[in-house]
């Protein structure tokens, strides 16, 4: 029994002993790399005993050197380099950077052809008892550059307008032994907004920053930059690969509708990639050509939109209108595409001084008017020439006068952009102020009851409206009632005199009869109708009154003209009549019911009380009978 313990303690003791033992990690080998470019090897400990930090040996073991060992770098003895690395390692270009404690790399900046071999890292031992690994090994092959990288037309720094579109070529090749696969990247780089100033004034270094425009990587998958991916989106940003002469592929990125932030530095950028044994990607080569530097220039330095006649101009009413827009320094080279708008800020009904849309027309030639719809069969919005465009009414109202302004959106770049695309920019024209020139017009309106028994609920209320217009030439007038409520205090009696309307209430549309004879009836809970009884007398019923009717009534009156051509306007002159209160008595066979619902609720409750009174005094009697009994 003692033997199986014995057995047992010793199994469990070189058990914890493997558990705990010293373990370096490297990579998986071979690892290929290229002559003239960096190799980072990394390399970890665990499982050691002692401090913290470890420190780390590489050597060297050259396929030419038998087997004998080469020092290459330490972290603890600055003379442990052998005479090959001393002086690379003094200058840095051999070196350990540290991750962590136990975990470093050997970086090699510049690869030689003789650098090839197996790389061993030793951590010296820091343990109570020497057990596990001190060491692993990886080899390490060097193979040829044979990148090569070129372009075909550098850029010339000659400023290029904002919108135009920017080609550029650039050619990449590898002829490797190993699989190897190619990345291109085009990108820019440019000072960093906000920066200039401030190192310009103090006479330092300009900040820089430098932009991944786009890109074929790896595995052949077009990736655009963070700041282009919604250009790229869009297809203002595109990357396409070619077949070249003498193995090369051309790679071709365009730019179209470059913007202000385009301008800066272009390179060109191929990598060189291989695939580990751990199945990780590693950058084993790169070369970067600079193609050249690109300014945009502003389109808002060279757009000018001018509109004409201008100044002021005075018509007469019915006389024709024409406008025009002509949009000047837009870059020859560049194919825009334009947003045309015709605005009014002045005299059209129910605007105020609120600048309106009159017309406009759309990058592809769609014309659509604004608020006055019916302008459309009356007026004409063209592009007479490039960058050219006339608005033309064919008679002219007075709601016409107002002051006009031409507003242009330009899409710089982009012909026929997506509705939601922003323009690059608008700009205006100054204004033209166009006057009408009016008849004198003269309106007058009467409001009155019509003769009559007296108004009761139920029967038909009748209000006449005298509308008179004084002026020369063809007028009619256009009647709409207005009805505000009874103001409570008001004393109901016929031979009140009747008050204005209320200030402070606001009227409710009734009904109205247009220049044209068309009858509007507006939203009320009683029959309407409107009717014109003579030349200047409009009438408003009623019919079935109910309390709800009750109120002020007013009459207002528009005049309306023609022009030469036969077409009615608003001339802009109307007046408001007199106030005319409606009262609805109540009928008689109302006036009766009232009497007979309190006598017959009378008897009811007396009724109620008497039963009531002898019950209770009855039953009250009968108790006490059979108490005594």
């Amino acid at each position: 029994m003692a033997g199986i313990k014995s057995t047992l303690f010793v199994c469990l003791h070189y058990v914890l002993l493997y558990t705990a033992s010293r373990e370096v990690t490297v990579p998986e080998g071979p690892l290929y790399r290229v002559a003239g470019f960096s190799l980072s090897l990394p390399c970890a400990v665990s499982g050691y005993e002692g401090p913290r930090t470890q420190d780390f040996e590489w050597f060297l073991y050259r396929d030419d050197s038998g087997g004998r060992q080469m020092g290459v770098v330490s972290t603890k003895d600055k003379s442990f380099p052998y005479a090959p690395y001393q002086a690379r390692v003094r200058n840095g270009e051999v070196r350990v950077d540290r991750d962590s404690g136990d975990h470093v790399r050997l970086v090699v900046q510049r690869l030689r052809t003789d650098d090839q071999g197996k790389y061993e890292c030793y951590t010296p031992s820091t343990d109570s008892v020497y057990q596990g690994s001190y060491s692993g090994a990886v080899v390490v092959k060097v193979i040829s550059d044979t990148l090569q990288i070129s372009f075909t037309r550098s850029l010339t720094g000659q400023p290029l307008p904002e919108g135009a579109e920017l080609t550029l070529t650039c050619s990449a090749s590898i002829r490797s032994e190993q699989l190897t696969h190619l990345s291109v990247t085009f990108g820019k780089r440019g000072a960093r907004a906000g920066s200039g100033g401030a190192a310009a004034a103090a006479g330092g270094p300009e900040l820089s920053t430098v932009r991944e425009i786009i890109s074929i990587d790896k595995l052949l998958g077009v990736v655009p930059g963070r700041a282009y991916k919604k250009r790229y989106d869009d297809g203002d940003v595109t990357l396409e690969k070619r077949n070249g002469e003498g193995g090369q592929d051309v790679y071709v990125m365009k730019m179209r509708g470059l913007q202000p932030d385009d301008t800066g530095a272009y390179f060109c950028e191929a990598a060189q990639w291989i695939r580990d044994p751990d199945r990780s990607w590693q950058k084993i080569a790169h070369r970067t050509l600079d193609i050249g530097n690109l300014t945009v220039k502003q389109l808002s330095e060279s757009l000018s939109v001018t509109s004409s006649p201008r100044g002021e101009v005075t018509l007469q009413v019915g006389s024709p209108l024409l406008l025009t827009c002509e949009v000047n320094g837009l870059p020859a080279d560049v194919n825009s595409g334009l947003q045309v708008q015709w605005m009014k800020r002045g005299e059209l009904v129910g605007s105020g001084g609120v600048e309106v849309e009159v017309a406009r027309m759309t990058p592809d030639g769609v014309v659509s008017w604004g608020d006055d719809v019916s302008r459309a069969s009356g007026g004409s919005m063209e592009k007479v020439a490039e960058a050219r465009y006339s608005l033309k009414l064919f008679s002219a109202r007075p709601a016409d006068s107002g002051v006009y302004r031409c507003v242009v959106s330009v899409y710089a770049g982009r012909r026929f952009p997506a509705p939601s695309a922003p323009a690059t920019l608008t700009q205006r024209s100054e204004g033209v102020t166009v006057n009408l020139k009016t008849k004198d017009v003269v309106v007058s309106a009467e409001a009155q009851l019509a003769p009559g028994p007296l108004l009761k609920r139920g029967s038909t209320v009748t209000l006449l409206c005298t509308a008179a217009i004084t002026t020369t030439g063809p007028a009619r007038a256009q009647v709409q009632w207005l009805r505000w409520p009874i103001p409570e205090r008001q004393v109901r009696t016929p031979e009140s005199p009747a008050p204005g309307p209320s200030v402070e209430a606001e009227p409710t549309p009734v009904a109205a009869l247009t220049y044209d004879g068309v009858v509007e009836i507006y939203g009320n809970g009683s029959e309407v109708s409107v009717d014109r009884v003579s030349a200047v007398s409009y009438r408003l019923r009623i019919h079935a009154a109910t309390v709800e009717d009750q109120g002020t009534y007013a009459c207002r009156a528009e005049a309306w003209g023609q022009d030469p051509h036969g077409g009615w306007y608003n001339s802009g002159a109307k007046a408001e009549s007199n106030a005319v209160t409606v009262y609805l008595y109540a009928r008689v066979a109302d006036l009766l019911l009232i009497p007979l619902v309190v006598g017959v609720s009378s008897a009811l409750l007396v009724g109620v009380v008497i039963v009531a009174a002898v019950t209770c005094c009855f039953m009250k009697r009968l108790a006490k009978q059979r108490a005594r009994r």
